[in-house]
């Protein structure tokens, strides 16, 4: 008699990575909609909200149906280390109940698959940060449209895919998204204001609601363990150094951002805690599966100096208006994390990466070859899609509606009442 083949599929890991998921989607949707939204000006809440709320429902229906297969199906040809296929589209042959061991052996192909949907979600909901109060909601839709298709897929597919240039051949490392996610971002955060300019009235009061920031940074900390430790996709050991590390550079990120106001201002605030809690989850991203508490808190507390520098110092000089410091705190912080991770990443941590510290002084150029890919591919890809989109149907709401405020004028609402 023969014997019944064991199943692969291991309930506590798909459980752990089901719920990662929805950790992760909750960074969107509450998280990220109110951190930006209390950062914007009282007339522009609702589009930053709308538009984080309704970037979760287009990308997780353009995921389904093809974007997943684009950023981790099957490439062909010439193409293959650039951009997957369609082999996957409309999630053909991605099983509810047998694993892709390419990406994951113990859980539902179809589990990881929604895993990766919430990262795709939340990239795109992350470059809005960059050009908010000043684009018209038309325009939006179709730049988040373009920019998974052209931008975030074929990133993802580079680094993370099973014949991508960047992780498969060329060796770099990224845990959860240190240039898929938040270098990816935030460059291209930067592309695009630069190509729509500075926003009307910004010698004005903005943000308008302190208490959202406080609490939408409260939620992405807690959502960001989904984000870093279900990148373990089991519930291991792994998992657990991911949650870890990932606290603890959070933790090390905002004393040293308050400690950073307080040295150039005289005074901590709480907006600055929240930014410096934001900017350790960026840069621990891309290490949190290969660095130990060590290299944690030196990823943490350097980080804040870099971004806050950056914010404080280097944008005024310049004078581009990146609205909410999505370049600023994303890109820089990713950067550091990545490279920070051809620092620190330890054999001990994880079997698949070592760094410069750890005796692989190679490592450390992969990852800067990695990091000048994503920077380079993604602005130049984003300036064009900002270009195609301004030349079509144009991208900028009018000077008067921008006056009047985006909530009114693109979405007939706001989100207070003008008592008689």
């Amino acid at each position: 008699m023969g014997t019944t083949p064991a199943n692969p599929i291991n309930a506590g890991d798909t459980a752990w990575v089901l719920t990662s998921a929805a950790l992760v989607l909750a960074m969107t949707a509450p998280g990220l909609a109110l951190f930006y939204g209390g950062m914007v000006r009282r007339k522009n809440v609702l589009s930053m909200l709308m538009q984080c709320f309704m970037c979760l429902a287009i990308v997780s229906v353009l995921w389904v149906v093809y974007g997943y297969s684009l950023a981790f199906g099957p490439g062909h040809g010439f193409w293959a280390p650039f951009i997957g296929g369609l082999d996957w589209f409309m999630l053909k042959n991605v099983s509810i109940s047998a694993p892709n061991a390419d990406y994951a052996g113990t859980i539902p192909h179809q589990a990881y698959m929604i895993f990766q949907c919430m990262f795709a979600v939340i990239t795109p909901a992350l470059v809005i940060g960059s050009f908010a109060e000043r684009v018209k909601f038309s325009a939006w839709v179709w730049f988040t449209v373009l920019w998974l298709t052209f931008v975030y897929c074929p990133v993802a597919h580079m680094v993370w895919s099973t014949t991508g240039l960047a992780g498969h051949t060329w060796g770099a490392l990224d845990f959860a998204g240190g240039t898929v996610v938040h270098m990816n971002a935030g460059i291209a955060g930067l592309a695009s204001a630069l190509y729509l300019g500075k926003r009307i009235g910004t010698d004005k009061p903005g943000m308008h609601n302190v208490p959202f920031v406080m609490i939408g940074a409260s939620l992405l900390w807690f959502g960001w363990f989904g984000f870093n430790a279900g990148s373990a996709v089991a519930a291991n050991g792994l998992a657990t150094s991911a949650f870890v590390v990932t606290n603890t550079a959070t933790a090390a990120a905002a004393i040293s951002w308050a400690a950073m106001e307080w040295i150039f201002t005289g005074k901590p605030t709480i907006v600055g805690a929240c930014s410096g809690a934001v900017a350790g989850l960026v840069a621990i991203t891309p290490a949190s599966g290969f660095v130990d508490v060590g290299g944690s808190l030196w990823i943490g507390f350097l980080v804040s100096v870099f971004c806050y520098c950056m914010v404080a110092f280097v944008k005024p000089k310049f004078g581009y208006d990146d609205t909410l410091d999505a370049f600023g705190v994303h890109y820089i912080g990713g950067l550091w994390g990545a490279l920070a991770t051809g620092l620190f990443a330890v054999k001990a941590i994880n079997p698949n990466g070592s760094g410069l510290f750890d005796g692989n002084a190679p490592q450390l150029m992969i990852q800067v070859k990695a990091c000048l890919l994503t920077t380079v591919f993604s602005f130049v890809v984003t300036w064009l899609i900002c270009l195609i989109i301004d030349k079509t149907i144009g991208m900028r709401a009018t000077p008067e509606d921008e006056v009047v405020g985006i909530d009114l004028s693109q979405h007939h609402e706001r989100a207070y009442t003008i008592l008689d």
